[in-house]
């Protein structure tokens, strides 16, 4: 009785195996000494035969977790170490980008000072030609008023 459950268990992987798509070819399993674990079949007549070397035994169609769950580290790894390179350049970028702003900021403060020195002229120029219309309006004022007299 143990071998037809042993038998309807291979076949029932045999039909896994294949509803996965498997083209026929199994790879190799490792086992944790990652040493490539013979591989087993189930027999109707009786129990497998060979030795395992280290106890290490999984069926052909069962996943994988450790290696997954190792490549998904791998994995995960590698796009931190991305993430992290991609970061370090975005920081140079920034402090370039900072440097850049703080020159600008230098160049609209200095603009602003030009800018403010010459209203500044400007303005004096408009008081100056203010004050010489003034000088010649008084004079002429003061001409008229000595002829009338």
């Amino acid at each position: 009785m143990a071998t037809q459950n042993s038998a309807g268990s291979a076949s029932f992987s045999a039909s896994r195996s294949r509803s996965r798509g498997s083209t026929g070819a199994i790879e190799p399993k490792k086992c944790y000494h990652n040493e490539v674990a013979p591989l087993r079949t189930v027999r109707f007549n009786g129990p497998t035969q060979g030795k395992r070397t280290c106890g290490f035994f999984k069926w052909a169609d069962e996943v994988d977790t450790v290696n997954e769950l190792q490549f998904m580290v791998f994995e995960r790894d590698k796009i931190i170490s991305e993430l992290e390179y991609e970061k370090e350049l975005l920081d140079v970028d920034v402090k370039k980008l900072r440097k850049k702003g703080e020159e600008l900021q230098d160049q609209v403060n200095e603009l602003a000072m030009e800018n403010t020195m010459k209203w500044e002229i400007v303005e004096s120029a408009r008081a100056y030609r203010k004050f010489v219309m003034l000088l010649c309006l008084s004079w002429v004022f003061f001409s008229f008023m000595l002829l009338t007299k």
